[in-house]
């Protein structure tokens, strides 16, 4: 008996100073302490992480970017911003000497393609014949540039941007089918349309690395960004991110196994895109409802239905802000 009240007394007293260091001093404001404090790329400079297989992730350029190196060349998975590009091409010197061969655009975001001018014209276009071959159509491509692919939509609307981008950061290589398949540096690497934040948005698996790209359907440092001009929607973002979850196979407790590089934020995994799937499906379920009930933009504002995941992703300012993301939200389930 007596050791049952020592172990009783022990999980009590873990219990409140765990609760002290995740809601700060007792008889404080309750509110929980995110995020925790992360080493991370200096301001103005790239951080280049090893994620698995032929993978590597370089963070600080705006969004994240996937590079892919092996034997045949260096794939990239986006471009960052046009300010980086200097550092991102040192970057990808650093890990690889061979030819940059493809860069894959997510999406049409300039903290996602900004590098595309710079950076695509130090690449060499994979070869499709002999180096003194000058008839046919190897003559009439431009050799000597990395070979752009994008889903359709992001080509046209990077085109009719206005004011336009020059020609040379726009894709050259598109595709609208569900999916585009490539063999390079000895694995299959899967571009799959999954219509998200746009109606435009790729997801890249490399599937012997066991590692997928996803551009900003997953963005772990803010709640989705919906540009509902683009085709965006939040039914698709859930859809998508089930997509998703449907490629990220765990190698225990929903941990490990396949390693997930986001938009934006750090190397996560299966449990991590299943939490952001989970958060963005209440927050529609809540939306929803108050909308059934008659409840304005301003009342849905007011009653936060974001409550509960704010202190992770809540954005007061920026680009993107909560109020914005609940505006969207409610504009598009409106409909």
């Amino acid at each position: 008996m007596r050791r049952v009240q020592v172990l009783s007394a022990a999980i009590a007293c873990f219990a409140f100073l765990g609760a002290q260091h995740i809601y700060g001093q007792a008889g404080q404001n309750r509110t929980p302490i995110w995020a925790p404090k992360l080493s991370g790329a200096a301001p103005g400079e790239l951080q280049i992480l090893p994620v698995q297989g032929n993978i590597h992730v370089l963070i600080g350029a705006g969004g994240n970017i996937t590079v892919q190196a092996g034997d045949q060349g260096v794939l990239l998975v986006d471009t960052g911003t046009a300010a980086m590009s200097g550092k991102v091409i040192a970057a990808i010197a650093s890990i690889s000497t061979r030819p940059l061969r493809y860069i894959i655009n997510t999406t049409e975001s300039p903290d996602h393609t900004g590098g595309n001018e710079k950076i695509a014209p130090t690449g060499e276009i994979v070869p499709f014949r002999e180096p003194d071959y000058a008839a046919g159509p190897q003559g009439a491509l431009d050799t000597h540039r990395a070979s752009m692919i994008s889903f359709l939509s992001v080509f046209q609307r990077m085109a009719e941007e206005k004011p336009p981008r020059p020609e040379g950061a726009w894709p050259d290589n598109t595709y609208s089918s569900p999916q585009k398949r490539i063999f390079f540096n000895d694995e299959p690497v899967m571009i799959i349309h999954m219509p998200a934040n746009t109606d435009g948005n790729s997801v890249v698996f490399f599937r012997k690395s066991d590692v997928v790209s996803t551009g900003d359907l997953l963005d772990l440092t803010q709640f989705p960004m919906i540009d509902l001009k683009a085709g965006g929607s939040i039914q698709s973002i859930i859809d998508s991110l089930n997509r998703l979850i449907d490629i990220t196979v765990p190698v225990a407790n929903a941990q490990g196994g396949t390693l997930v590089v986001p938009g934006h934020g750090r190397i996560s995994d299966h449990a991590e895109v299943v939490y952001y799937r989970d958060m963005v499906t209440i927050i529609r379920d809540r939306i929803q409802d108050m909308i059934k009930r008659g409840m304005t933009l301003d009342q849905v504002k007011a009653a936060r239905p974001t409550r509960d995941w704010d202190a992770r992703y809540g954005k007061q300012s920026g680009a993107w802000t909560t109020d914005m993301f609940i505006e969207a939200a409610y504009r598009n389930l409106s409909k």
